[in-house]
């Protein structure tokens, strides 16, 4: 896979992501690291509450691959927010990576029921990642699960502004709003649970286009998000496909189609609303 979107600071990344969410640790998230870096892809996305950091290190270390070679991402907990915890946080990641950078480096989520002041505490630990980003140990920095009210006075104090935003998008829930904010900011926007927890095999238009494009369900909606100029996030853990989920750049979908996918957004989101988030 030679696709690549280049972040604001010049940093490539690779087109299609392969999410780790829900994958093991130990020998499970090992083996599915190395199938996906065969299959082809070189962005691997992981963070500390997924608990498999060992696990994909390990993958990384022994894929055949160079590490120079792949984009890594992993993220800050909600619980070690601030200043402080972030910096530690960041170096126990780095450790259980086994990895001496790392290529992104995110506030997983605005925690805005955690903090009596969630702002402050966003800053704080923004502070801290760029302290991180300025001593070359995460090529770039962002955040996941921020909306435009979250992003704004996070910036009013940044002096490096973030990079990557990741949030959930996928048909039902196409996030027009926050795309359009975070393009204005500079920002790539990474689309994560794309086959919205599998309801996108439930649903008849996807069906339709399947067979009208001779494509597989998982290709339509990443070739959907990657024509919007987004960054999916892929998760399998079957080699054939992780292969198949990659085969998505020698075809396109018709405008009319692209807005008819859209259309799908009354199906609504399938994650926790960043503002009604209990963690």
């Amino acid at each position: 896979m030679n696709e690549y979107y280049v972040l604001s600071n010049g940093v490539k990344v690779p087109k299609i992501g392969f999410g780790t969410w829900q994958i093991p640790d130990g020998q499970v998230s090992i083996q599915a690291v190395k199938d996906a870096i065969k299959a082809g892809y070189r962005h691997i996305d992981t963070a500390a509450i997924y608990g498999n950091e060992d696990g994909v290190g390990t993958g990384i270390l022994e894929c055949g691959v160079l590490r120079e070679q792949l984009f890594l991402t992993t993220k800050v907990w909600n619980s070690d927010q601030g200043y402080e915890t972030t910096k530690r946080a960041f170096e126990a990641s780095l450790k259980k990576l086994k990895t001496d950078y790392v290529d992104l480096y995110l506030i997983h989520w605005p925690a805005v029921n955690l903090f009596q002041n969630h702002t402050m505490k966003n800053q704080e630990t923004w502070k801290a990642m760029e302290e991180i980003y300025r001593s070359g140990k995460a090529k770039a920095i962002g955040v996941c699960n921020f909306f435009p009210h979250h992003l704004a006075p996070l910036m009013e104090q940044a002096t490096i502004l973030p990079m990557v935003n990741q949030i959930e998008i996928n048909p039902g829930n196409p996030a027009d709003d926050e795309i359009e904010y975070a393009r204005k900011h500079g920002m790539l926007v990474q689309a994560y649970s794309p086959m919205m927890k599998g309801k996108i095999f439930d649903i008849d238009l996807l069906k339709r286009l399947s067979l009208k494009y001779d494509r597989t369900i998982p290709q339509i909606v990443l070739r959907w998000l990657i024509q919007r100029g987004l960054n999916p996030l892929s998760k399998s853990i079957t080699p054939h496909r992780m292969e198949s989920n990659l085969a998505v750049f020698d075809f396109l979908i018709e405008d009319s189609d692209m807005e008819k996918i859209k259309e799908l957004s009354v199906l609504g989101r399938v994650g926790t609303h960043p503002d009604k988030a209990r963690f």
